[in-house]
């Protein structure tokens, strides 16, 4: 078996899409993620940094709510975390 092959089989898939996504526009906006910690908060979503970084590299499960916490804590809409779309709010 091609060792392409083997890497696929034992990469964990990631168990949510917007990952990647808040990881970029949170660094873009400069922000630890103590700090979008805070900005969730005024949102009523108490996320500590250990659980934005396990949303961040795909280890954690992202519910509606905290989908819209995300899109407005980061001021992009829900589409462009899902899809990469630009679509700022």
């Amino acid at each position: 078996m091609p060792q392409s092959d083997r890497l696929r089989e034992s990469s964990p898939q990631p168990t949510n899409l917007i990952g990647p996504q808040v990881r970029w526009m949170r660094e873009r906006l400069s922000l630890t993620q103590d700090e979008l910690a805070g900005r969730l908060s005024r949102y009523g979503l108490e996320l500590d940094y250990v659980k934005i970084g396990q949303i961040e590299n795909g280890k954690r499960r992202v519910v509606d709510l905290e989908l819209v916490g995300f899109a407005r804590a980061l001021g992009v809409s829900v589409d462009w975390l899902l899809c990469g779309r630009e679509g700022r709010l």
